[in-house]
């Protein structure tokens, strides 16, 4: 029972206060391949599949050509590179955190072998060739070159692992290429330091043959972080850029490619290139680029590897964060010259008045002469899409048409060259901005107060559109546990109206929607409904009720405390307001301790206890209010409830 004392009020009237309060009755106190880190990326050509290594998980990934994964192997962990034999049966990995290389069957993907490698450091880089496994080891200082035998069986008391074939040359764990048009050539580059150690060895033997060899004096590339055999020649390519040839046994600077920081090479010599955002492919030696794929402002590109017939690149790349990860992408048409498109218009225009657009087509491989490109309208008429004349290239790359837009809104103008034998199709496009006529959409009720859960249409206005009539009408509650609510959608009468009805239980901010059309331009508007609370009080404890004078009161004995007990429309924290005045010299009076706010009960009660003033003759009146903002909410009108009168007799 919470309480506030009249004894207490009449004394604050005559200079002190003091409010005390209580709980009474019920009322309460009131499908692509994804990694997280790139460990390793091999395609093999005899069963069409890409393995892409994840260091994080610990697992062997494969795909298909196109992406799409078909399942893989887990436990390896820490897996740092991959590689694939030269007949496609067996795919090796590098698990360096537990220091084994693991055989796994490219078909079934069954574990056939798990190598151990007896080093501290390793393996971490993996190469097939001339029938071994050849994996790079040891930390920045005492790097060398170790071999599996696959054909050696372990029971036979053979170690198949060969440590320390390349003693004292590369310090670092180094990078290993192969190429498939050499047979038992293998690369080998210093990474982790700044020096350019690298060499090219013939390990068709079984035993390492240096052919080339170059001593780290930081002369050529100044560290190495990708190293690539060049097909058709003694040369290999450092960090997809530089061309450093080998002929007498010795390495030296033969031309490079602009830009680039990784690389791979088919085995028809075109090159795979990431340089910045874009995966770029070049002829052999070639200064322009073939092929631009533009994986976007944010992207990185970890690693690249051609598939072994050179219809595609596989690229792992990534989404600009660590924690995104990479997404394994098939790159198709690798070996055609993708051409550059520009379209511009207008940026704004006036509908059904002519416009002008213009571009260019250029490509680094020259194009056909009188290319013709397609061009397409896309507006609010057509969806889908107009197909409108095709356009002819003139002799300097540029074109240029003129159209009448019949709808306004955004209009985009597609322009594609659908491609040639010797040239990927491309497509770019522009929007235009063509201007549309206003309309007129009202709706009423705005302003208005109504009772707590009256029914009120709200009706809304359209004026003069071209095809579209429909209008929808939305409802939003003020609180924050009520989502906006769509009413009614539908065309509007031959009057232009259609109205919904709202149950007004809370202040409601109710939309009008006209999402435009071909020729008229969207527009919204709103009306606010306020609604009160409800809010009945009953006052008890009292011995009866009669009139003084023209106003019915409730009587109470001077020593007995009347209670009312307030009922009202419940929101979660709401307070009643309880307003005490008593009656003094003809006139009512209130004081700054004569209103008091009380928590209602989840059922929306509260019953206040107002006290015994002990002496007879006195008249007070009180009210129970919502006052939106200091009653805990702000969801409804304020709303002030009805005085009930009160008189203590002997």
């Amino acid at each position: 029972m919470r309480s506030i004392s009249t004894a207490t009020a009449l004394a604050v009237l005559f200079g002190s206060a003091a409010l005390s309060v209580g709980v009474a009755g019920t009322a309460s106190a009131a499908s692509a391949a994804r990694v997280t880190s790139p460990g390793g990326l091999a395609v093999d050509g005899a069963v069409k599949r890409v393995f892409v290594g994840d260091s994080t998980k610990g697992a062997v990934v494969a795909t298909d050509y196109a992406g799409t994964v078909l399942g893989s192997v887990s436990g390896v962990t820490g897996v740092s590179d991959l590689a694939v034999s030269d007949d496609g049966s067996t795919v090796y990995a590098a698990a360096p955190r537990i220091h084994e290389i693991w055989a796994i069957d490219a078909s079934t993907l069954a574990v056939q072998a798990r190598y151990t490698i007896s080093t501290n450091d390793g393996p971490v880089h993996v190469a097939f060739s001339g029938g071994k496994v050849w994996f790079s080891y040891g930390d920045q200082w005492d790097g060398d070159l170790g071999s599996v035998d696959p054909t050696v069986d372990p029971a036979s008391g053979t170690d198949p692992v060969t440590l320390g074939q390349f003693p004292s040359k590369v310090w670092g764990q180094a990078l290993l290429d192969t190429d498939p048009n050499q047979p038992g050539i293998l690369a080998v580059g210093e990474t982790g330091l700044s020096s350019d150690s690298m060499a090219v060895l013939d390990v068709s033997s079984g035993k390492p043959a240096l052919i080339a060899w170059h001593n780290g004096d930081y002369s050529l590339n100044n560290g190495i972080g990708d190293i690539d055999l060049v097909p058709g020649g003694k040369q290999v390519l450092v960090n997809g850029r530089n061309r450093d040839a080998y002929a007498d046994g010795k390495f030296k600077a033969a031309g490079s490619y602009p830009g680039g920081q990784l690389a791979d090479i088919a085995s028809n010599g075109l090159l795979a290139q990431v340089s910045g955002t874009k995966v770029l492919t070049y002829q052999p030696n070639a200064t322009l680029p073939l092929h631009t794929y533009d994986q976007g402002s944010t992207s990185r590109t970890a690693d690249l590897a051609w598939a072994p017939d050179d219809s595609r690149v596989f690229a792992l790349v990534g989404t600009g964060t660590e924690s995104g990860g990479y997404t394994l992408k098939a790159l198709t048409d690798p070996a055609l010259n993708s051409p550059t498109l520009t379209v511009k218009a207008p940026a704004t225009a006036t509908r059904a008045k002519a416009l002008t657009v213009t571009g260019k087509l250029t490509a680094s491989v020259p194009l056909p002469a009188g290319v013709k490109l397609q061009v397409t309208r896309t507006d609010l008429d057509s969806p889908s899409g107009k197909a409108l004349p095709a356009v002819t290239v003139k002799s300097d790359g540029t074109y240029s048409f003129s159209d009448t837009p019949p709808a306004g809104g955004t209009v985009t103008y597609k322009v594609t060259y659908t491609g040639d034998a010797a040239h990927s199709a491309v497509t770019a496009a522009d929007k235009v901005d063509v201007s549309r006529a206003s309309t007129s959409l009202s709706l009423n009720n705005n302003g208005r107060v109504y009772a707590y859960g009256a029914d009120v249409k709200f009706t809304a206005h359209l004026g003069t559109t071209y095809k579209n009539r429909t209008v929808e009408i939305w409802a939003n509650p003020y609180g924050g546990d009520k989502p906006n609510k769509l009413l009614r959608t539908g065309k509007v009468d031959s009057h232009g109206n259609i109205s919904a009805t709202v149950d007004m239980t809370r202040d409601t901010d109710v939309t009008a929607v006209f999402k435009g059309d071909a020729r008229y331009k969207p527009k919204t508007v709103k009306s606010t409904g306020y609604a009160k609370v409800k809010n009945s009080t009953v006052v008890s404890k009292h011995y009866k009720k009669a009139k003084i004078g023209s106003t019915t009161y409730y009587w109470f004995h001077k020593n007995s405390a009347p209670v009312i007990t307030t009922t009202m429309s419940y929101y979660p924290g709401r307070k009643e307001r309880v307003d005490l005045q008593v009656y003094y010299q003809g006139e009512w009076y209130s004081t700054e301790g004569s209103s008091q706010y009380f928590k209602l009960a989840s059922n929306g009660k509260c019953a206040v206890n107002l006290g015994a003033p002990g002496q007879s003759g006195l008249k007070a009146r009180v009210r129970s209010s919502y006052i939106n903002g200091s009653s805990g909410d702000t969801v409804n009108t304020t709303t002030y409830g009805s005085w009930k009168y009160l008189y203590f007799s002997n």
